[in-house]
């Protein structure tokens, strides 16, 4: 990782976040961003690819910072569906826009309109699914990590990711594979 990165990352979750909430932010986020960099290493994506991809994925949580989740801290107004159109707003006023659709798009493996109005969810009816090939491997990596203050750093296997994106839909199962099969390095992991 790029130290100047790590550290302009850090001090604009810092603006949002604090204390215990942060921290949990900053490990999720850097366990995100390190899986990423080894997809784009496995991919040969470098350069200003690979910049962006670690910025975007240190800062792609950033709207929990308006959520209400008292066991990461959080005692925002909203409730967590809605955490990656709050990182969008968030990221586009401080003016980064393509960050800031990464944020809104990093949901499971994207959602649909279709998603949203099946399952009734709080979010404006757009699709929200990851375009860019870096949209992709971040909302990749971070399938691979949890938030839980207690499993943190606990990396899921490829059959635990499929297992919870099951209960979405084996389309969401299929994009998962699609995704595995693209960063393969990570499916031989056990």
């Amino acid at each position: 990782m790029y130290l100047g990165v790590f550290v302009w990352a850090d001090q604009l979750l810092a603006r949002y976040l604090e204390g215990r909430s942060l921290e949990i932010v900053l490990e999720h986020s850097r366990l995100v961003a390190c899986l990423a960099l080894d997809v784009c290493t496995h991919v040969g994506l470098s350069g200003p690819d690979r910049i962006f991809i670690e910025e975007a994925a240190l800062l792609h949580d950033i709207g929990v910072c308006r959520v209400n989740a008292p066991e990461l801290g959080l005692h925002g107004a909203h409730p967590y569906i809605v955490h990656g159109v709050l990182g969008r707003a968030i990221l586009e006023k401080e003016g980064y826009p393509l960050h800031a659709l990464v944020c809104e798009r990093h949901t499971g493996v994207g959602l649909t309109v279709s998603d949203i109005l099946k399952q009734n969810l709080p979010l404006p009816p757009r699709d929200m699914c990851p375009v860019s090939l870096p949209e992709q491997i971040i909302c990749y990596a971070d399938l691979f990590y949890s938030k839980n203050p207690a499993k943190i750093s606990q990396k899921k296997s490829p059959e635990q990711v499929r297992k919870k994106l099951l209960a979405f839909g084996e389309d969401k199962v299929r994009i998962f594979d699609d995704w595995s099969r693209s960063f393969s390095k990570l499916r031989q992991e056990p």
